[in-house]
C-alpha cells in the first residue's frame, strides 16, 4: 500500500531508505540532491510530491536494479559499470525519467565512444519579457512606453568540438557592437550557448541597442544573404540541415508528441 501524503512520515533525514521497484537502497539527502535540476532534486527538496511504501520508506516505481548505477553516478560523479554491461539503453531512459544531465551527457558519452561517432544534444528556451522605456518626444518631453520582447536561447553539447566550430561559423550575431559569430564556452570546447532577441517593430532602435540585445542569422555557405533566425524553430531547422549534412541522424525528440522543429530538446547521433 502506498501513501503519498502520510503526515506520520514526518521530514526526511538522513539516512534515506528507498524502495524502488522493489529494491531497497540506503542514501542520504545529499546524493539524491546532488543535481537540484533533475527530478530526483525535486523529489527529495520537496518540490514534487513523494510517496512511501507500507513501512515509510520513499517509493518510485521505476526500475530498480538499474537504479544502483543512477546511485552510484550521483555519489561519485563518475560513470562506472561493469565489464560487458549491457542494459546502456534501459540506463539511459532511468537518467532521462530523472533528468540527470550530467549522467546523460556521461551515458552519451560512453556510447559515441564506443563507435568512434559523435553525440549532438540541443535545448532550447524562450522567455516572453515586457520591456519599460522612455521615448523622446521633444526637448523636454519623455513618454514612459512598454513593449513585449521574447529572448531566446539554446544550449548544445556536442562530443565533436569540430562540429561546434563549424556551426559557430554558420550563425552569425547582430548588435549594437556589430556582427560577431558565436563562441563555444570558454575552456569548455563541447558546449555551445545562444542567446538572441529578435527587435519587436515597436521597439525603436536606439532602445534595442541600449539593451545590448542582439538578433541572430545564419550565414549562407555559398555566399547568398544571411538569413534571420526568429525563433528556436528557425534555430533547429539550420541545426538539423548542418548536423544531418555532416553525418548526424535524429535519435530522440522531446517532448516525444511533438513536431521537431517545436522540440524542446534534440538528440543526434553519428556513428
Amino acid at each position: 500500500m502506498l501513501n503519498s501524503s502520510n503526515p506520520e512520515a514526518g521530514p526526511l533525514q538522513d539516512p534515506v531508505s528507498l524502495n524502488v521497484g522493489g529494491e531497497l537502497y540506503t542514501t542520504t539527502l545529499a546524493t539524491l540532491t546532488r543535481c537540484p535540476d533533475s527530478m530526483l532534486g525535486a523529489m527529495f527538496t520537496g518540490r514534487l510530491p513523494l510517496a512511501r511504501d507500507g513501512r515509510g520508506r520513499c517509493f518510485i516505481d521505476r526500475d530498480g536494479r538499474v537504479f544502483r548505477h543512477v546511485l552510484n553516478f550521483l555519489r561519485s560523479d563518475t560513470l562506472d559499470l561493469p565489464r560487458g554491461f549491457g542494459e546502456l539503453a534501459l540506463l539511459r531512459r532511468e537518467a532521462d525519467f530523472y533528468q540527470i544531465r550530467p549522467l546523460m551527457e556521461a551515458l552519451g558519452r560512453l556510447e559515441v565512444g564506443a563507435t568512434g561517432g559523435a553525440l549532438l544534444s540541443a535545448e532550447v528556451d524562450r522567455q516572453a519579457r515586457t520591456l519599460h522605456f522612455n521615448l523622446k518626444r521633444a526637448p523636454e518631453t519623455y513618454e514612459l512606453c512598454a513593449c513585449a520582447v521574447t529572448v531566446f536561447s539554446a544550449r548544445l553539447f556536442c562530443t565533436s568540438a569540430p562540429f561546434l566550430q563549424l556551426l559557430c561559423r554558420r550563425l552569425s550575431y547582430r548588435g549594437r557592437d556589430g556582427a560577431a559569430p558565436p563562441q563555444p564556452d570558454p575552456g569548455r570546447p563541447h558546449r555551445l550557448r545562444l542567446e538572441w532577441t529578435p527587435r519587436p517593430d515597436e521597439l525603436p532602435p536606439e532602445q534595442y541597442g541600449k539593451q545590448r540585445y542582439r538578433e541572430l542569422s545564419a550565414v549562407d555557405p555559398l555566399g547568398g544573404p544571411p538569413r534571420d533566425v526568429p525563433d528556436t524553430s528557425a534555430l533547429l531547422e539550420e541545426l538539423l540541415a548542418l548536423a544531418l549534412a555532416e553525418g548526424f541522424r535524429l535519435d530522440a525528440v522531446s517532448p516525444v508528441d511533438a513536431a521537431v522543429l517545436d522540440a524542446c530538446s534534440l538528440r543526434l547521433v553519428r556513428h
